[in-house]
């Protein structure tokens, strides 16, 4: 694993001062986002793998990381907490003297048809989802260096419209207005702000409560016929957060095999 600061194989180029780019990935713990912190530290990339309750799950992969011979930390913070992730940029900027990648993958999905959804869900979800979305896109608006890139997660099921998930699909309409509108605020700054958007994801979060049928009904829908990985979302991930990326400005990139 490189953390030198030549461009490698994987197409990372150098940080500020030729130091390693430093990346935030929330919810760091989680399927897509342990697929991403890996990914983007495999490019050179020293990584923050924020987590909010998977603390073990973090260490580990920080301390995975680490013993391949890159650059991690876990970090704890509740997204929608603006102390709490103040404090976890201040932390970032004084470990490791700055940021250049955020990559939002923090989020929960709480699903029911509209009329059966309780209220106590649908706040949850926006709590977490656009608030904390939002939260950690003010702090990067604010934190990113020239040539950073943000990275907010959106979902296929925008353009999907599949019962039982108009609350969750409401909470990231919300999170690619609020995407595609920074990158237009950031002029001027040599920041890119887009979003990803997986489809059907082989991840706890997608399986949880689905038969195998069903989980192997929605595999085929895609013209690839399977369901997607983390991996493969943490290519995207990977693509615009690096230098191939930079003409990638104010879009929704849809990951998801060709489902929609």
């Amino acid at each position: 694993m490189s953390t030198g600061t030549s461009t490698d194989v994987l197409g990372t180029t150098p940080g500020h001062g030729g130091a390693p780019r430093v990346a935030l990935v929330t919810g760091g713990s989680g399927g897509i986002g342990t697929a991403v912190s890996r990914r983007l530290a495999q490019a050179g990339t020293a990584v923050v793998v924020h987590y909010s309750g998977r603390a073990e799950q973090a260490e580990k992969v920080a301390a995975e990381i680490t013993a391949a011979g890159g650059t991690a930390l876990a970090l704890p913070g509740d997204v929608a907490d603006p102390d709490q992730m103040t404090e976890l940029f201040d932390t970032v900027e004084r470990r490791l003297g700055g940021l250049d990648v955020v990559v939002n993958t923090a989020g929960i999905m709480l699903l029911a048809p509209v009329a059966e959804l309780s209220l106590e869900d649908f706040d949850r979800m926006h709590r977490v989802n656009v608030r904390g979305t939002f939260i950690v896109s003010q702090l990067a608006a604010r934190r990113l260096r020239s040539g950073g890139a943000l990275i907010n997660f959106s979902t296929s099921v925008t353009r999907l419209q599949q019962p039982g998930y108009a609350a969750y699909a409401a909470t990231k309409g919300a999170v690619e207005g609020m995407t595609l509108i920074l990158a237009r605020e950031l002029r001027g700054r040599d920041i890119t702000v887009n979003a990803v958007a997986p489809g059907p994801t082989a991840t706890p979060l997608f399986l949880d409560g689905k038969s195998e049928q069903l989980v192997e009904q929605i595999a085929k829908a895609a013209p690839l016929e399977r369901l997607g990985t983390p991996e493969d979302i943490a290519e995207s991930v990977a693509f615009l957060a690096g230098p191939g990326g930079r003409w990638v400005n104010g879009q929704v990139l849809y990951a998801n095999g060709g489902i929609a």
